[in-house]
């Protein structure tokens, strides 16, 4: 495994939003000095999303193949 038990943690929440439908959303926390052991660090111009999101009909293409 690439991480020890205490390298990594992630936190869940759930609950209904505003449209009546439960949602979940999760986050995954790794410190830095983890991820320099892989090559990789924060100062990495890749390691921020960059660029602009792909157009909405790309979206929902990708969501109808989905399924």
């Amino acid at each position: 495994m690439l991480f020890a038990s205490d390298e990594i943690y992630f936190d869940l929440a759930c609950g209904i939003g505003s449209d009546g439908h439960w949602h979940g959303w999760f986050a995954v926390h790794v410190d830095a000095d983890v991820l320099r052991r892989l090559g990789l660090h924060p100062d990495q111009p890749s390691s921020a999303a960059g660029g602009q999101s792909p157009p909405g009909w790309w979206h929902a293409a990708a969501e109808r193949h989905a399924h």
